[in-house]
């Protein structure tokens, strides 16, 4: 149950296990790291619980780990929708044919996209080989398919700072959302997550004046 996963809606959330991403500071490594995996619930035990709250809920945000990655996906999302759920999907961007599909077949009303880092940084954030065009080509698409869109960032240091956010912007348009996350992460993939800190308050700031003039919408978290 969320009020806050779904702009103005209420949501329940499934967590999907699996991510070809490796951010040391990810705070869901139960969800990444297959070592630490629990064992998943079975699909027609959620699609049931699903079906019992259609009076109660209003939308299904999928998360991760990367949704992407589940060959079944869009299956599911189907199966959803034709239940009169809204459906909001948390992604990676690194699967720009599965989030096409999505929206070609509209089994996605609202999508959320995580920029881990400036195109020519994505390798040494993600500590896996990301070809730019990838992440380029699903924000194409989102343009293309999808008014209600985010991109976001957990801004953290030591790998971030405030050039790598400035670059970041520079890929938006005007009136589109992005979202600066703060990072708190209390345990992470890294097994020492102490050597990673949150922005200050200040340098926060100074990332907002820099966003504001090129007409991006800037959400604090």
């Amino acid at each position: 149950f969320s009020m806050i996963d779904y702009p103005n809606r209420i949501s329940a959330i499934i967590f999907t296990q699996g991510c070809n991403f490796r951010c040391p500071y990810c705070h869901n490594p139960e969800l990444v790291d297959p070592s630490r995996m629990k064992s998943p619930l079975d699909n027609e035990k959620i699609l049931s619980f699903l079906r019992t709250r259609k009076t109660k809920l209003d939308a299904v945000c999928i998360t991760g780990g990367e949704p992407t990655l589940q060959p079944d996906l869009v299956d599911f999302c189907r199966e959803i929708k034709e239940m009169g759920y809204l459906v909001k999907l948390d992604t990676n961007g690194s699967q720009p044919h599965i989030l096409e599909e999505l929206c070609v077949y509209k089994l996605i009303d609202f999508v959320a996209m995580d920029i881990k880092a400036p195109l020519d940084r994505y390798e040494w954030v993600t500590q896996v080989p990301v070809p730019e065009g990838v992440i380029m080509k699903s924000i194409e698409i989102l343009r293309k398919f999808r008014k209600e869109r985010e991109f976001r960032t957990t801004v953290v240091h030591p790998l971030l700072g405030l050039a790598d956010i400035e670059k970041i912007v520079a890929l938006f348009i005007r009136g589109e959302t992005y979202c600066l996350q703060k990072y708190a992460g209390k345990q992470t993939l890294d097994s020492n997550p102490k050597q990673y800190q949150p922005f200050s308050t200040m340098l926060m700031h100074a990332v907002s004046q820099k966003a504001v003039p090129q007409g991006v919408n800037l959400i604090l978290r």
